[in-house]
């Protein structure tokens, strides 16, 4: 498809944002679009063919990103907006991930929409402890929130202004130590069973057989998978560190049968689309599984990657084997799942049992 002969546009159709694409009809420029885009609709009002504008169909037609900074600013007074550019520059010189970029930005937007017109450069150590305390008494922030904001306005003074690093005696509530949520192999098979769309299966499977990060499913290209020596490697996962995981034999041929049939180009999973899957219809994949299976628990598809875990552990792997697979940065993060596994448990007898 020569995107050279077709006109792009963004509008507005049925309250949503579209891209419209208009050319001189002709046969085979229609049917370039439909084989490129078979979602593609035609719009009688609009006297054009439109698809939604999702960054996977602008990465498609070869369009810039959106601006996804808009709202930042919005909530930022005109006297801090070149701090907020800065800190988003800085941002993404240090290549920091979407999610990390997401929670930085709020937290230090937060913090611009309380001073107001205030300079936030001109903010000292106790303006800035006296911020997390009303943080911390007005909105009763918890540990992980109070770490986001601490993480991102340190950022900002130390990686942006250069100033000494800073440390705030703030006390920080803490979180209640919850074990990780999984399912039983009974339930994970009814599960599977539930499923009828093969690409669906393959995504769910591969989830708990390599035990995934739902990103990390999403992201495997083709040519991260080699089947000749059963191997699949993961690239740039969370910490942006490689692995190399298992690829189970069971699934080789459902791949096999996906591959031919869906015919992926780049990304294993292509999305509607293009481009790769969306994490939210892998979670509806899941979800819609477990409400057909009957599974009434309240877990998401990130609980078959603790099921992958706990179910290792069971079956006597070792632990620091477990936390390669997983990518843990820290041999503390899998030891949770000891805490999960019923394998040291079983062995335990009641005193009941000896009298």
């Amino acid at each position: 498809m020569d995107l050279k002969q077709y006109n792009l546009n963004f509008g507005m159709h049925h309250n949503k944002n579209v891209i419209l694409i208009s050319f001189p009809y002709t046969v085979a420029l229609k049917t370039q679009l439909r084989e490129k885009f078979p979602s593609a609709k035609w719009s009688a009002t609009k006297k054009a063919w439109y698809l939604p504008d999702f960054p996977s169909v602008r990465e498609q037609l070869g369009l810039l990103p959106k601006n996804n900074f808009e709202n930042y600013f919005q909530k930022a007074h005109p006297i801090n907006h070149r701090a907020l550019t800065l800190f988003i520059e800085r941002l993404e010189l240090k290549v920091y991930s979407s999610n990390t970029i997401k929670v930085y930005l709020s937290e230090f937007t937060h913090l611009l929409s309380i001073i107001k017109n205030y300079n936030v450069d001109l903010l000292t150590p106790d303006h800035l402890k006296a911020y997390f305390l009303f943080c911390l008494k007005n909105d009763r922030a918890k540990e992980r929130k109070m770490n986001g904001k601490i993480n991102a306005i340190k950022f900002y003074f130390e990686q942006v202004l250069y100033q000494p690093k800073m440390f705030f005696d703030i006390p920080r509530p803490k979180n209640p130590q919850t074990l990780p949520k999984h399912l039983s192999k009974p339930e994970i098979k009814r599960i599977f069973q539930s499923v009828n769309n093969p690409k669906h299966l393959l995504i769910l499977k591969m989830v708990y057989g390599m035990g995934l990060r739902l990103s990390e499913v999403v992201n495997l290209k083709i040519e991260d998978i080699n089947s000749d020596d059963m191997l699949v490697r993961i690239e740039g996962a969370k910490g942006k560190k490689d692995r190399v995981v298992n690829l189970p034999s069971s699934v080789l041929q459902d791949m096999r049968n996906y591959y031919k049939e869906f015919q992926p180009k780049f990304y294993l999973f292509n999305g509607q689309y293009g481009g790769k899957y969306s994490n939210r219809s892998v979670q509806n994949i899941f979800k819609t599984a477990m409400k057909k299976a009957g599974v009434n628990k309240r877990i998401g598809v990130h609980g078959l990657r603790h099921s992958y875990a706990t179910h290792l552990l069971e079956s006597g792997a070792d632990l620091r084997y477990i936390q390669e697979l997983l990518g843990h940065y820290n041999i503390k993060t899998t030891q949770i799942y000891t805490h999960v596994s019923d394998v040291s448990k079983s062995k335990i007898k009641s005193p009941l049992d000896s009298l």
